[in-house]
């Protein structure tokens, strides 16, 4: 008996189980899921002008400032025009010589068509007067013809702007010879309002996007779009379609597509890279869940659901798009159950726990925090 009672003394009492860990919970609702699809391009301006040099000659004059709008017709090159106007001087006075050659010709005719009546002279002299008539007036149109072309080259040396737009660097100096042997570039200009916006589209991203439009009643080339820029501003103006290519390139699979948005303010400039942001419109009674409630385990997706007894139990789901850190489940949920957000790693199939909305661990921990420590 005194063996026995020694060995009762020794006995542990019995530790008590750890109550259940606290997961913060939501509770499933419907929405109305905004639909979009992200494109990634490159923008451009509708109208690259190269200004070239026409005629061969030196740079004399550069009248413009390089980097600022330029209106059509201002002056932007002044070409050395003497030579052309050398010639110039020259084909007008051969057309002169031709003009004199063809009246002199003319009046012979007159001289002799009546002598040749009273059969003073033979026939032939009256047809060679003639002849020469028709070789003057050929003389003439030559001769007019290089006046002409002479002209045009006189008006190539002054080089204007054929549009109005933003003009670029001058790809030539005062003094530097130009188009000798080829059209020398000079400068470019580029219109810059509208913009356009070119990316390439794979050719599945483009029946995916038709069919959401397609089944939300909607036509993809009417659908509006939101230009974001590279720091991530959104550009103020909304955009459209305005060219799908009629043809996917059999070598990369994909789809040129161009897009055209408003530049009043002519901020956009072509070459900068860009995101364009579809509308595909709002998809009605859509479940959403915050990502971060999202489990993935060998190539599968979960989530934890709270059953009515409080437990955890873990369900695969089917996840659609992610728009704004939520994504949309497809499948393996539905309206009024709970799911876990916050705690997944305290969460084990079957084990009970202990749930609380966002509000009520906001007051939880504000009731903590408002308590006196203890000294």
């Amino acid at each position: 008996m005194a063996a026995v009672a020694v060995l009762c003394g020794c006995k542990k009492p019995e530790v008590a189980a750890p109550p259940p860990p606290v997961v913060e919970v939501m509770e499933i609702t419907t929405s109305e899921v905004p639909l979009s699809s992200t494109l990634i391009g490159q923008l451009d301006s509708p109208q690259n002008v190269e200004i070239r040099a026409r005629v061969e000659g030196f740079v004399d004059k550069m009248p413009f400032t390089e980097g600022v709008e330029v209106k059509e017709g201002d002056v932007l090159f002044e070409l050395d025009k003497k030579p052309f106007l050398e010639k110039l001087a020259a084909a007008t006075g051969a057309l002169a010589e031709a003009n004199a050659a063809l009246s002199k010709y003319k009046a012979d005719v007159a001289r002799l068509e009546p002598l040749y009546q009273k059969k003073a002279i033979p026939k032939q002299d009256l047809d060679n007067a003639l002849a020469s008539v028709d070789v003057g007036e050929a003389g003439v149109v030559t001769a007019k013809a290089r006046v002409e072309s002479t002209q045009i080259d006189v008006g190539y040396c002054t080089v204007k702007a054929p549009t109005t737009g933003l003009i670029g660097a001058a790809q030539v100096a005062i003094g530097e010879l130009v188009g000798k042997g080829e059209p020398t570039l000079l400068a470019t200009i580029s219109t810059l309002d509208p913009i356009w916006f070119y990316c390439n589209v794979s050719e599945v991203d483009y029946v995916k996007a038709e069919e959401k439009s397609r089944a939300l009643g909607r036509d993809v080339a009417s659908l509006p779009l939101t230009l974001i820029l590279a720091g991530g501003a959104e550009h103020p103006d909304q955009g459209r379609f305005v060219f799908i290519d009629r043809a996917v390139n059999v070598k990369t699979g994909t789809l040129r597509v161009r897009a055209e948005f408003s530049n009043k303010k002519k901020l956009l400039r072509p070459g900068m890279f860009a995101r364009v942001r579809i509308d595909l419109g709002t998809r009605k009674d859509s479940l959403e869940v915050p990502e971060r409630a999202i489990v993935e385990l060998q190539g599968k997706t979960f989530l934890w659901i709270i059953t009515p007894e409080n437990t955890a139990s873990q369900r695969p789901v089917k996840v659609g798009e992610l728009v704004n850190s939520k994504v949309s489940i497809l499948e393996g949920i539905k309206p009024g159950e709970r799911i876990v957000v916050e705690g997944l790693q305290k969460a084990r199939e079957g084990a009970p726990v202990t749930p609380m909305t966002a509000a009520q661990m906001a007051a939880m921990q504000s009731a903590a925090e408002a308590k006196p420590a203890k000294h």
